[in-house]
This record gives structure tokens, sequence and C-alpha cells, in this order.
């Protein structure tokens, strides 16, 4: 429940710290006063947009902290997110004048959408145009899974429809794909095996154009590498090899005289000995190297079916294998499409069946909890001077029309009036009767919540009298269980409160600012003479206010008393 907030420069208001009591509260003051300010100053501190425009004038920024009692779930959810204090759920909201907007939980930085999952778990506020909310078929679904308690079984049930969405996006993308598949797996058969006929190697088309290299001119070659080893290496003592040779013998035995011959006959040694391997590998060369006209026609012809393939497939020569591995890839791909396709038919056939058990489990709940929430309402509306009158939760189940939230098509109908047939929520002609019938909805689809604390914002307008008594006792009713705020210009409704905060606007004439009073017993009767009289408070006005008050205790007692 929320147990304090704090308010600075928002709006009209300067500075406000308020501490807030289990049970009901309500708001009262003169119209213009600023009653709705705090439950906008709630939302903002759990997430709601704003700008710049919230700022009081004269302040740079606004700044709102709300602190709350957790319960066991929402202690839960706070570890989940590393989020935990001790004992409380501190938040914080900070907008700038330059419209940046930060927010905290427990002290921890959070996002806004953070935030607003938290919001869910703590405040229900229901504003003063519900009426209006109550005829989308969204909410009144939420309104029927929320009596329902369906929360878990709808999580569930969302994950199960993305699962079966994914399936089936796969299997109709494979399937659009299956027309094209024949005639493209004919192709790549053909491509592969020309490919393959020709058995190309990695780097095979650099090699053969070297050797085609050394066949063209394989005259040249093999003459001047003769005549290279022949200087090199004949048995001549002018040949290379024997210069050398000698050479290194006559400086070896005046190296021991002077150091600078010894350097001249190590590097004449290297060169002797550099001269060697030359020679080896020249002799080998000249060995090896392949005079034959017919191999210089088979490289050049298998050069030529690699420019043709080259040119045909538009790659270059040299990536030709790498070519082939692609197109081989993608046969393999396409032919084992066929069992690929099998399987999503499976799987998507599996999570299609778990989404109908669940859509089914999920139909069925709310089937259940709609004859319960039908009598709840319909009492609701004869308590509220609608005699005779009906509601009806209709469902008209598809097993065929899946989607996120199930099965069903749920639509609220309604009866004003004894002998009229239910009509849909939407086409209730009265003003009055819909904000009764609102009402009535709402607060007996309050009074199945979890939510620990209920924000009723001037939903009580259009009704009045005797009626507005009995809204009270409801919306007192609620806050057995759940924490009720309530902001009302209705005496009848203030006087079933436990609690009651006076909203005031002050002026100085050069700036105004809204303050909040909680009452004591003889202040809250004397609003509530204000509330009940003219423009002079008499004083048998605060007697009947006084009398309120006391039959509103006394018929607490009552109840309390009957229920043990």
């Amino acid at each position: 429940m929320l147990r304090e907030i704090q308010i600075r420069n928002y709006a009209v208001v300067d500075t406000l710290d308020l501490d807030f009591s289990p049970g009901m509260t309500v708001l009262t003051g003169e119209t213009g006063a600023g009653k709705s300010i705090l439950i906008g100053a709630l939302g903002l501190a759990l997430g709601d947009r704003a700008d710049a425009t919230i700022i009081r004038d004269g302040a740079d920024r606004t700044e709102i902290s709300a602190c709350f009692e957790p319960g066991d779930e929402l202690v839960g959810w706070l570890q989940d997110k590393e989020l935990q204090a001790d004992g409380e759920c501190l938040v914080r909201r900070l907008i700038s004048r330059e419209g940046r907007s930060r927010a905290w939980i427990n002290g921890h930085a959070v996002t806004l959408q953070t935030m607003r999952e938290l919001a869910a778990q703590l405040v229900d506020i229901h504003g003063q145009h519900l009426h209006q909310s109550l005829t989308q078929s969204q909410v009144q679904r939420r309104i029927l899974d929320d009596s329902a308690k369906n929360h878990k079984l709808r999580d569930k049930l969302r994950e199960e429809y993305l699962r079966y969405q994914t399936a089936a996006a796969e299997l109709s993308k494979l399937e659009q794909a299956q027309a094209d598949r024949d005639s493209r797996l004919d192709l790549l058969r053909f491509q592969v095996q020309e490919l393959d006929a020709l058995a190309l190697q990695p780097g095979e088309t650099k090699k053969l154009a070297e050797e085609q290299q050394r066949l063209m001119h394989a005259g040249r070659l093999a003459e001047g590498s003769s005549q290279a080893l022949e200087l090199l290496a004949s048995d001549d003592k002018t040949s290379a090899q024997q210069l050398l040779g000698e050479s290194t013998r006559l400086l070896a035995p005046l190296a021991g005289i002077d150091t600078q011959l010894a350097e001249i006959a190590r590097l004449l040694d290297d060169a002797e000995i550099q001269v060697g391997e030359a020679v080896t590998r020249l002799g080998d060369y000249c060995q090896e190297l392949d005079l034959d006209p017919s191999r210089r026609d088979e490289v050049e012809e298998r050069l030529a079916s690699m420019q043709n393939l080259s040119r045909k497939h538009r790659v270059e020569a040299g990536q030709l294998p790498e070519y082939a591995a692609k197109l081989r890839a993608e046969l393999e791909q396409l032919d084992d499409a066929e069992s690929h396709l099998e399987t999503l038919r499976q799987t998507m056939e599996t999570t299609r069946r778990a989404f109908d058990d669940t859509a089914l489990l999920l139909s069925k709940s709310r089937q259940s909890a709609a004859k319960k929430l039908d009598k709840r309402i319909s009492a609701a509306m004869e308590e509220l001077g609608m005699a005779g009158g009906r509601f009806v939760t209709a469902i008209k189940t598809d097993a065929d029309n899946r989607s996120v939230h199930g099965i069903d098509a749920i639509e609220f109908l309604v009866s004003a009036n004894p002998g009229q047939q239910p009509r849909p929520l939407s086409r209730v002609a009265s003003g009055g009767e819909l904000s009764r019938i609102s009402l009535a909805i709402e607060v007996m689809a309050a009074d199945g919540k979890s939510t620990p604390t209920m924000v009723f914002d001037e939903v009580d307008s259009g009704v009045g009298g005797g009626i507005a008594e009995i809204v009270g006792q409801k919306l007192r009713a609620v806050a057995a269980h759940a924490q009720v705020l309530c902001v009302t210009h209705l005496p009848q409704v203030a006087s079933q409160a436990q609690h009651h905060v006076l909203v005031a606007k002050k002026t100085d004439g050069k700036t105004t600012r809204t303050t909040l009073k909680p009452l004591d017993h003889e202040q809250r009767a004397e609003e509530l003479a204000r509330m009940l009289g003219g423009v002079e408070i008499t004083q048998a006005t605060r007697e009947h206010a006084r009398e309120m008050i006391e039959r509103a205790t006394t018929k607490k007692a009552a109840r309390k008393k009957r229920s043990a």
C-alpha cells in the first residue's frame, strides 16, 4: 500500500508531504482547488508521460517520490530485478525544465517501462471518464480476466501464441518458396555436375598459368639454364666453381697474417657454398624441364575450359572451386528442404495444439467467472437504483479465430430496465445510467483485484442522494482488502471514508499554491457541512454532517459484528 508521497514543484504545488493509512481515504475541496493533482502526481511518479509544462512556474524541475509497503509478490519481483530494499519500495521521478526525465526504484536508476511494470502491481487508477474506456473490448476482456485471476494462464497463452505464430510464419515462407524449388534444383544439379566434371582444385589456375609460361618458352629455358650450368660447373678451370675454390685455397694461409683477408676468405667460402647449391638445383631443373609439346596442348585446353566456365558463371577462374562448393551446399539444402518442411509442419501442429489446449482452459475460466461477475454487477446495479437492471457478459468462442488473447470475443451487455433485452454497453442511451453501470462494473471488478492500492478519481459523477451513499459504501467495502484513495465532490461518499484530506488553493496575490491537509473528526464534519450546504453553513447542516459520519461508522461496526 501507499505509505507516503512527497511532491516538489508540480503544477501549483510547491512542497507537499503526505502520509497515508490503510482503508479508505477521500480527497475533497472546492471546485478548481486541484483535487486531482495528487492523483496526477502519483501517476507521474509511477511512469506516466509528462513534459516541462507540469513544472511549477519559477522552478527548474519537478520531483515526486512515493513510498509503498510491498507485498510478498512484489518483493519477489524486486529481487528478480535486483531492486530490493528492506521493507519498502521507494519510487522517485524527476523531470527537468529541458524536458529530461529520470526515474529510480529504491535508489536504482530504471527505465520508464520498468517503472510502469512496477506500477501495474502497486496502483490501479480509475479516472473520471471510466465509462468511455469501459466500452472498449480490450478493457472488458481485461476486467473479466482480472475477476477470474487469469493472469498466469493469460501469460502462458501469450507465450504459446508467439511460438505458434513463429512456426506458422516459417512454414508459410518455406511453402511459398516451394514453387521455385524444382526448377532451381534442376539448374543446380546441372551446374554442379558441369563443375565437378572439371575436377577443379584450389590454386590450380595459377599453377597451370605458370606451367603454360614455361612450356611456351621451353627452348629458351633449356638453352639458358644449360649454358649457365656449364659456366658454373664445367671441368674447365675457368668455371665459376673452380675459380672460387682456387681463390679460397690461396687466401686460407694468408688469413692468419692479415685479419682483413680472413673476412674476405669467409665471403669466398660462403660464395663457393652458394654456387654449389645453385649448381645442384640448376642441374635438377635441366633434367625436370618438360619439353613435350603435347603437354602444352593439354594445359592450354584445360585453361580454356576454366575460362569458359568462368565467363559462364561470372566468377574469376581462380574462384571456381569455391563457387562449386557454394552451389553444392545450396543443392544439399534444397534436397533437405522436404524433410525440413515436414519438421516445420510437425512443429506448427504441436504449437497449435498447445495453444488450443490453453485457450480452451482460458475460455472455460472466463465462462465460469462471467457468471459470477454478472450476478455481482447486476446486484450492484439494483443497489445503485436500477431496479430490474441486468448485466450479461457475452462470450463468443471461435476455435479457428486464434489471437494472442485466446479464442473468445467478449462484450458487456446491459439492460437498464425490466423487460429490456441486454444491449452492448456502448449503446446505453442515458448518460446517468451509463455512469451508474460503469461505476457498478468498476467497483465490483476492483473488489476482485489484488492490486494493493485502488484510486478512484471522481468516478461518482452523475449520481447523488441515496445512490451516492451506496457508492460510498461499495468503495468502503473495497477498502476492507485494499487501500482506497477517492477524489469526490459528494458528501455521501466522503462520509464513508476512514480518512479525509482537504485540498485547498491559496494565493498571496502573486503566486498560487495547492495544499493538502488531513482532517480530524471536527474538521471533517465541517468539510462535509460545506459540501452539503450552500453559501452559509448552518448548525443544522453541521449536525447532519456529524450524523452522516456517525451512521457510516455505526453501519461499519454492524457489518463487522454480523460477519463475526
